[in-house]
């Protein structure tokens, strides 16, 4: 029986040892938009599965988490709502321009609390609303893409005294939720984060500025991270993200 025993052990430290990512199981740090909270939470649970590795995901405005990759935050991986935010890393010396792709696209919509009463179906109906909330339109992604949209439109002026700015787009939209504000202007993927707003209208595609959320893999890289960056363009994640609403760009 021992000699049994013997004989087994070798085999079970093979298989201990040659599992693919358990004996080399690294923390992955990334850093991504609010807006991608609830994908990235399912992405990374497939991902800790099949690798062995830990995420650890921390969500926030695209600008804020650029500023504290900057400082010298431990991040592995960054996904921005806007290309902006990786140009700036990427002259810092942080990220590799052949470490960058141009992941996800996204849409605009306007909401409003479930019981207004506002008439609110096009865009010259914002004049209506007294206050409406948008992610920091000076620094955050979306509001700068809602900033440009009505702009575009020759709102911007006419509605920016009326803005309440918030720090990224899901405290928008938890504005509107709450009912503080008359309507608020979010992306089309946070509607699954939506408690008490519903869908005004969405902001048509020709009249949209271009959303782009580009993923960087930062440096220096650890293969955890590396590993992480690739399989968000699989078909796995892949699928995830269009559960919830984004567009894949990256084949």
């Amino acid at each position: 029986m021992r000699r049994e025993a013997r004989r087994l052990l070798p085999l079970a430290l093979v298989v201990a040892l040659g599992a693919p990512g358990r004996a080399a199981a690294e923390e992955v740090v990334v850093f991504a938009a609010a807006s991608l909270s609830d994908a990235i939470g399912e992405i990374a649970r497939g991902f800790e599965s099949r690798s062995g590795h830990k995420v650890v995901a921390s969500f926030a405005g695209s600008n804020e988490l650029a500023r504290q990759i900057r400082a010298g935050a431990p991040a592995g991986v960054f996904l921005s709502a806007h290309p902006g935010r990786v140009d700036d890393l990427e002259r810092a010396g942080l990220v590799a321009k052949e470490n960058r792709v141009d992941l996800l696209g996204n849409r605009l919509v306007v909401v409003v609390p479930a019981d207004s009463r506002l008439a609110i179906t096009r865009p010259e109906h914002l004049a209506a609303a007294r206050r409406i909330a948008l992610a920091d339109p000076q620094s955050v992604p979306a509001g700068i893409y809602a900033r440009e949209w009505l702009a575009g439109r020759g709102m911007w002026d006419l509605l920016k005294d009326r803005v309440v700015p918030a720090l990224d787009v899901r405290a928008a939209l938890a504005a509107v939720d709450s009912g503080s504000v008359d309507a608020g202007i979010v992306y089309r993927t946070d509607l699954s984060a939506a408690r008490a707003a519903r869908v005004a209208f969405e902001v048509p595609a020709a009249e949209s500025p271009r959303i782009v959320y580009p993923a960087a893999l930062l440096q220096p890289a650890s293969p955890a991270a590396r590993a992480f960056y690739d399989h968000l363009r699989s078909y796995e994640a892949r699928a995830v993200f269009e559960r919830f609403g984004f567009e894949p760009l990256a084949p």
